[in-house]
């Protein structure tokens, strides 16, 4: 309409729109910004639908949109708006199949990253009429000087402007000003990039448990399905005298490392909170033959899920309780966990599916609380576990749940 108008023509009839009071907006990725944008739909009088795997119900509540799954976003939604990272999990989040299970004359709204959405499937959709309008900010390829969402009427597209605004520049430089004086004058550092402070004479003691509570995070981040509503992290013996913030940030980067990819010990503790998830600490005096442990307990709305580990003299972290099963295991790359009912034969099951398929076990570690009642593995491999092999070991009736990990061992 704009260009339109500035070309002389009076083309009215020609520009209708739609109302977007009382519509259904679904937010994909309900964090930071998206709690922000879910905010301004809800005083614009639209019916707010999220999906955010780390979004409480508490949380949801207080900014007064409903928690849903994916699925349920796209069918129900009049408009779509996406405000998560780019991971291996988002990639692609919208393609055509997801597109199939949309309303016709669905809008869409891209001003997180590029590579969210397949372009190539969002043209297709355009021009059909599936999708009714698109709003993009950011592209698979930038700078985006050919694309073939360019030049399409029903598409508006910016040069990845978010950010762009004087404020936000003025923002900006004012405290890259005040940080600097801030650090000269008082010796105080703020927005640190990696990790909170930590003072030369704790570092070597405090650094290998660092990792050790990242790898907690991470274990429990990687197999946890559902919201996580609680996260208790308890210290036990010397790490209760430690500087237990980082520890608790460094298990928070890990906990959410798996759907936030850019995550580190800074902004953990601002996302995890930004979600709604309780975090509590305890700390108590030395209770059993380890000099010190960290214990991580996660509750969702179905289940509770615990993992302990401690650290060696060779400062490399170790495994010493999963799911209240006591065991010693060393932290592999790229690991298989398993759970099941203590029974005969599930050693030969793994070893036979493993086998038939290629994969190569380096290493095997079990443990139960009891003979007959739970039981799990822990199988180390040379290479990430294949897909179409790991739906094989679910398949199998004695196998309760089956999990890739991996793990950052250079790192240790």
């Amino acid at each position: 309409a704009n260009a339109s108008s500035h070309a002389g023509k009076w083309e009215k009839n020609r520009f209708m729109g739609v109302e977007i009071t009382g519509k259904t907006l679904g937010v994909i990725g309900c964090g930071n910004i998206g709690s922000i944008v879910a905010t301004r739909g809800v005083g614009l009088k639209m019916h707010v639908i999220a999906f955010d795997p780390f979004l409480s119900d508490s949380r949801a509540e207080e900014l007064g949109v409903d928690k849903v799954e994916l699925d349920e976003l796209f069918a129900r939604a009049d408009f779509i708006t996406l405000h998560t990272p780019l991971t291996d999990k988002t990639r692609n989040i919208i393609d055509a199949a997801a597109i199939a299970k949309m309303k016709k004359g669905v809008r869409i709204i891209n001003c997180a990253r590029g590579g969210l959405i397949v372009e190539a499937d969002l043209v297709a959709a355009l021009k059909s009429g599936k999708v009714a309008g698109a709003g993009v900010d950011v592209f698979e390829v930038e700078p985006a000087e050919n694309n073939e969402l360019f030049g399409m009427e029903n598409v508006v597209a910016t040069p990845h402007l978010g950010a762009s605004t004087t404020e936000a520049q003025e923002n900006v430089a004012l405290q890259v000003a005040e940080q600097m004086a801030d650090y000269l004058i008082k010796g105080a550092v703020s927005n640190a990039i990696n990790m909170p402070s930590i003072t030369a004479e704790e570092a070597p003691r405090l650094k290998p448990f660092v990792k050790l509570a990242e790898v907690l995070g991470a274990f429990v981040g990687q197999v946890t399905e559902d919201p996580i509503k609680e996260v208790e992290i308890l210290f036990d013996g010397s790490t209760a005298t430690m500087n237990t913030r980082a520890l608790i940030s460094a298990a928070l980067a890990g906990l959410i490392r798996p759907q936030v990819s850019d995550v580190n010990m800074v902004s953990a503790p601002i996302m995890v909170k930004e979600r709604g998830i309780i975090v509590a600490e305890v700390k108590r005096d030395k209770s059993g033959v380890f000099d010190g442990y960290i214990k991580l307990t996660v509750k969702t709305e179905h289940m509770t899920r615990s993992i302990a580990g401690t650290c060696f003299s060779d400062g490399k972290p170790r495994f010493i309780q999963i799911k209240g099963i006591n065991l010693d295991a060393e932290v592999g790359q790229h690991m298989l966990y398993t759970t099941n009912a203590d029974a005969p034969g599930i050693i030969g099951l793994l070893g036979t599916v493993c086998g038939e398929n290629g994969v190569n076990i380096a290493n095997f570690q079990l443990g139960r609380n009891r003979p007959g009642g739970d039981a799990i593995a822990l199988l180390y491999l040379d290479a990430p576990f294949p897909e179409a092999v790991l739906e094989k070991v679910k398949a199998h009736k004695s196998i309760d749940s089956a999990k890739r990990l991996q793990f950052d061992v250079n790192a240790m």
